[in-house]
């Protein structure tokens, strides 16, 4: 609402139309509010996304594999559809790499290979700097439970410890939780990296409108409907993995929202900066492909396949048994 008034006639943010009949609302608005709109479009399906976690019950390690699993598969078909291709789209448009394009695949392997160390330094840097998960979220360390408990509640300490003696809480070792925990550490970063060139986008792409025949309006919006779309289960991939850890639902969904509020304020300057940031635009959103499938094959697919080799060992009597 407070947009939407900054964005009335009067106020700097809107083109004057007299002689031209009003279409859409947001048709009129100038660059910098339509990419504020777009992008903040975009942040509100991240958080709707996010959102679905709350109708998800429990925290077991099954479902962490299982939405682990669902995280890899949805920044895996992200890496292509929507920073790859687009990136080397983009570079053959842009007629900087020959006239048919022929060295548009440059920024993209450039950016690939860069994104893809940046996560890897950052992965470096965060077991140098000894980050490690807070126990009583993915360890299900219940000290500071028991300690508001001793506060004046005996009797339901005693009925609780009752409780837990007949069923046990399985324990992750503290080493397999800091790892846990800096897997999902590193999840976030890579799509919150990757939410910054796509804000890019959706500013360029109004920023630019007018300065060129192939830069509409239309196109602009139908690119920040796509992106938007591709945000939803973007959102739930962010804080599904964190309720399964143990996260409370709203830390959960506080998270998988903030993952996007990155883009508002890159569409901002791309929408400002629209000459500089084109040219940069593949080389940022390939950099963010490399950023997330690193963290996809390095990080994701060994945490949400951990319990594979145990399931092997179990089942593995029973093979020979049977042979």
């Amino acid at each position: 609402f407070v947009l939407h008034q900054l964005c009335r006639p009067g106020y700097g943010f809107v083109r004057s139309y007299p002689n031209r009949r009003r279409f859409i609302m947001i048709k009129e608005y100038s660059p910098i509010a339509q990419a504020l709109l777009g992008t903040f479009f975009t942040w509100a399906l991240t958080a709707a996304g996010a959102l679905v976690v709350v109708f998800i019950k429990g925290h077991q390690g099954k479902q962490l594999d299982a939405s682990l699993g669902f995280a890899a598969g949805v920044m895996t078909a992200a890496s292509y559809w929507s920073l790859l291709a687009p990136s080397i789209e983009m570079a053959q448009e842009s007629k900087l790499y020959g006239e048919d394009g022929r060295w548009a695949f440059i920024p993209a392997c450039v950016g690939f290979l860069l994104g893809a160390g940046f996560t890897y330094a950052t992965d470096y840097l965060i077991s140098r700097m000894g980050i490690e998960s807070p126990s009583f979220l993915l360890v299900g360390d219940s000290s500071v439970e028991d300690s508001n408990m001793e506060s004046g509640l005996g009797g339901h300490m005693r009925r609780r410890g009752q409780t837990q003696a007949r069923h046990p809480r399985p324990s992750v070792p503290p080493h397999d939780a800091n790892l846990q925990w800096k897997r999902i550490l590193l999840l976030i970063i890579a799509i919150t990296v990757h939410n910054i060139p796509e804000g890019l986008a959706v500013g360029v792409g109004f920023g630019a409108v007018g300065s060129s025949p192939s830069a509409s309006f239309h196109k602009a919006r139908n690119l920040a409907i796509g992106i938007g779309i591709q945000n939803f289960p973007e959102g739930l991939a962010v804080s599904l993995p964190l309720k399964a850890a143990g996260f409370s639902t709203l830390s959960s969904v506080w998270y998988g929202q903030l993952s996007g509020m990155v883009e508002p304020l890159f569409g901002l300057i791309g929408a400002l900066l629209v000459s500089v940031a084109q040219p940069i635009l593949p080389y940022a959103l390939s950099f963010a492909a490399g950023a997330m499938i690193y963290v996809v094959v390095d990080d994701i697919i060994p945490e949400a396949n951990s319990k594979v080799t145990e399931l092997w060992r179990v089942g593995a009597p029973f093979s020979d048994s049977s042979s």
